[in-house]
């Protein structure tokens, strides 16, 4: 059995040999590439394997419909919207991913990334290494505001649980009601969340219902005084109608990790001139814990898969 690690998984060689030794004495072998966006280089990399393993660089249709003997992708990704999902189905293809290996990672960011807007944190630094005062830049608190919470799977309860703790009223909306849902989270209608909240956090996926969830209409319906934390995926907001919703002071700010296109930007990208925002290049899901913990959930997956029980299954 070929199994092709397509793009480095932000872990050790040491710790990737190891995952990698008991499969390598059942005779299975793993060939390592470089991340790639080059459609015919992916489509050369993959033949001839039997399962892939990417995280979350793009993974075409036509390239899953170029291999014949592909029978298995190991996402190491919570989301999937970057695979060729319609062509494993054809193909018969399974696909598993890493459900789980971010919570701590993700929910930590947004709380880093409002404290440190709130608090006007990059700019009190800036002043203090320039021997000026904060006059000006007083900050404000956590509690006693409302956090709106968009999308309540797992990360979204773990940024619930962090917001109740410091004191805030947290609010949230989900395609489905949940039946083990905190007591300290109050669901509601996407309006009225987005209405009532100082803050508003998305969590949710990115599917054919939830691209361009937040337009202009969405952000009109917020507090002016309130700000928007994106750590989902880009194209759940529409990105030129939040620029211009900072630019017209329809909301107070807007903490963005996850863009239209994937970082590095274009330094013309207009969020990048945008007033009022706290940006980070698609970092949320990125720590030491969190790598170890996808790498070793990527190995779980193909062995289930091997041992013919799929599970964190998509396809």
């Amino acid at each position: 059995m070929k199994v092709a690690i397509l793009e480095g998984l932000g872990i050790s060689h040491e710790e990737l040999e190891a995952l990698e030794r008991p499969f390598i004495e059942e005779g299975v072998e793993f060939v390592e590439y470089q991340k790639t966006l080059d459609v015919e280089e992916l489509k050369k990399e993959t033949a001839g394997a039997d399962a892939v393993i990417i995280a979350n660089m793009p993974y075409p249709s036509s390239v899953i419909s170029s291999c014949d003997t592909l029978k298995f992708i190991d996402v190491a990704f919570t989301g999937t919207d970057h695979v060729g999902l319609e062509a494993a189905r054809e193909k018969g293809i399974s696909v598993s991913n890493a459900s789980g290996y971010s919570n701590e990672a993700v929910s930590e960011l947004v709380l880093g990334m409002v404290l440190s807007f709130m608090r006007n944190i990059s700019q009190v630094e800036t002043r203090c290494r320039e021997g000026k005062a904060k006059t000006g830049l007083v900050g404000c608190e956590v509690k006693g505001k409302t956090v709106g919470i968009i999308g309540l799977g797992k990360i979204g309860k773990r940024t619930a649980e962090i917001f109740n703790c410091l004191g805030a009223t947290v609010l949230a909306s989900s395609r489905t009601k949940h039946s083990d849902t905190p007591s300290y989270i109050t669901e509601v209608e996407k309006e009225e969340l987005l209405r009532e909240s100082d803050i508003v956090v998305l969590h949710c996926p990115l599917t054919p219902e939830t691209r361009g969830l937040i337009g202009k209409k969405e952000l009109e319906m917020m507090k002016k005084s309130a700000i928007l934390v994106n750590v989902a995926r880009g194209p759940v907001v529409v990105e030129e109608d939040l620029v211009e919703a900072l630019k017209e002071g329809e909301i107070a700010g807007a903490l963005v990790d996850v863009f239209a296109a994937e970082p590095p930007l274009a330094l013309s990208t207009p969020i990048l001139s945008a007033p009022n925002t706290l940006l980070t290049p698609h970092v949320a899901f990125a720590t030491k814990e969190s790598m170890s913990l996808r790498a070793k959930i990527v190995f779980e997956n193909l062995r289930a898969w091997m041992d013919g029980n799929v599970i964190n299954k998509i396809v």
